[in-house]
């Protein structure tokens, strides 16, 4: 009985580190996750071999290790837990309606990239952005690419902010977003970029961003930001995104 309840006991841990590794994977968090294993494997042999004194070190150094991987990578947890908690039907009445919604946010982006209005365009996936939302302008209105464009436009009040889309709504303009914290980001980034990678750091959601400069197009996810895409590429990558396959996609 003991062999049984500490093999569900290994299934269990190594079930959990394995989907804990590939929620990080590809983020800043991995390299310390996987200190925190060599940590651990060290404290077991430490245990096994009877070592005092490097047990006690390796205890130490565990802690530390463990406060500073929460503190400074805050951002990959809170996303991680998140996407730990998706609804499976609910990312599927969200796909139905993002069919819809997709080709007028392309063609949003089309005739601002033409006419060099910067935008800044927030699609909320899994993970709620009720915090950002509430920085901005209430709005619920349906998603039309005019209304989109007449947003970003001078002189409107909110053009320098964020629109941020639920479902088929535009729920809220004028909205502020978090600055990507990484240095090289400052240094090579505008507001609006800085702005679409700050969230795609903290959340699920996928970010659009258009130059108001050179009318380029950008997008941000998963804490990773894509410069420079053509509307194809940004077509494509809304509907893998989002799921939506075959007939879903509709004309166009």
């Amino acid at each position: 009985m003991e062999v049984i309840v500490d093999v569900i006991d290994i299934a269990i841990v190594s079930f959990l580190l394995y989907h804990l590794f590939a929620l990080m994977r590809g983020t800043r968090a991995v390299h310390m996750f996987f200190g925190l294993i060599v940590l651990f494997l060290l404290s077991v042999i430490a245990q096994w071999m009877n070592l005092i004194a490097v047990n006690w070190l390796i205890s130490s150094l565990r802690t530390a290790w463990v406060i500073a991987f929460v503190i400074i990578f805050q951002p990959e947890l809170r996303r991680a837990l998140s996407m730990l908690g998706q609804n499976r039907l609910l990312s599927r009445f969200v796909t139905m309606r993002q069919s819809r919604v997709i080709p007028e946010v392309v063609k949003a982006v089309q005739e601002m990239s033409e006419k060099k209005t910067g935008a800044l365009i927030v699609m909320e996936k899994d993970m709620g952005l009720k915090n950002y939302v509430e920085t901005g302008t209430p709005i619920d209105a349906r998603v039309s690419a005019e209304l989109i464009e007449s947003i970003f436009t001078r002189p409107s009040p909110l053009h320098d902010g964020a629109i941020v889309i639920q479902n088929d709504r535009v729920v809220a303009a004028g909205c502020t977003l978090p600055l990507s914290q990484d240095q090289r980001a400052a240094q090579s980034m505008g507001m609006r970029h800085r702005a679409a990678l700050g969230l795609a750091e903290e959340t699920d959601a996928l970010v659009i961003v258009v130059s108001e400069e050179s009318g380029s197009i950008a997008y941000a996810e998963d804490g990773k930001l894509y410069r420079k895409i053509d509307l194809a590429m940004l077509k494509n990558e809304l509907f893998r995104s989002f799921g939506v396959v075959g007939d879903e996609r509709g004309p166009g």
